[in-house]
Formats: C-alpha cells, structure tokens, sequence
C-alpha cells in the first residue's frame, strides 16, 4: 500500500476517501463556488496539495457526470500531476470551459484520480519490418 501525504485548504473540504469495492479513482470536488458563462473558461480549486510517491504521477480526468451536470469540458483532456509538484502552494486545479451557463457549488464532485506508475525509461530501436500482423485501419478497431 502506498501513502500520499495531502494537504487540505480549508476544514470544510471532504475528505478524499476510495470508494471500496466500486472503483479505483477517487472523486475530487470544487473547493469554491463557481459561475461561468457559456464560453468562459477557468480553473477550478479542487482544494488539495499532495505528496505523491516517488515513481508515481496522478491523472485528473472529469466524473462521467461532469458535463451533464455542469456543462464542463477539461481543457486539457487529462491532468498529470508529477511528483515534483508536491509544495503547500501545489494545490491541484481544474482547467474547464463551459458549453452552457452553469454553477458549480463548494463541494460539487466534478473530478477524479488515480496515482500510476511513471513510465520507465525507453528506448526507441529503428526498424524496417515489424513482427506483427498488420490490421489495417484505424486503432484498435481495424476500421478504415
């Protein structure tokens, strides 16, 4: 088991728990209110600094309910925090743009995590021919 040291902003922020047995992402919420108007963007305080462990990095992603509850859309897809991101001023945001006018309320989950393993290091060796079966298409699906 690993342990992320976490530091809150305020008393009032839940605090982050797993959800057992339903999921390995952990839901982070809005440490603010927040109005935007459709086409507004803004970054979110989502009202922690953590120290992750050494080798690891944390991938912020929206809830599936995000947008259908706030009209969010993440800017940039996906966070990553790394490790070194780790200072009391770290506190970790959410970048969004609002396709409608909306609310968000301090407390609201509007986002979540999970810590992975940093790719290691590689190398990258030039070829003419690779081994596999060619699929065709596009990605995993072989579609063209």
């Amino acid at each position: 088991m690993e342990t992320i040291r976490i530091r809150y902003i305020n008393d009032q922020i839940e605090r982050l728990k797993p959800i057992a047995g339903k999921s390995d992402w952990i839901d982070l919420r809005a440490a603010e209110d927040v109005s935007l108007k459709e086409g507004e963007s803004r970054l979110i305080n989502l009202g922690v600094a953590m120290e992750l462990p050494k080798g690891y990095e944390a991938h912020i992603v929206p809830r599936s309910s995000t947008f259908k509850n706030f009209g969010l859309l993440q800017t940039n897809h996906m966070g990553v925090v790394d490790e070194s991101y780790h200072g009391n001023g770290d506190i970790w945001h959410m970048p969004v743009l609002a396709v409608r006018d909306t609310t968000i309320h301090f407390g609201d989950r509007i986002a979540q995590f999970r810590i992975m393993k940093k790719q290691p290091d590689i190398h990258f060796e030039e070829v003419e021919h690779l081994d596999g079966e060619d699929r065709g298409g596009f990605g995993s699906t072989g579609i063209q």
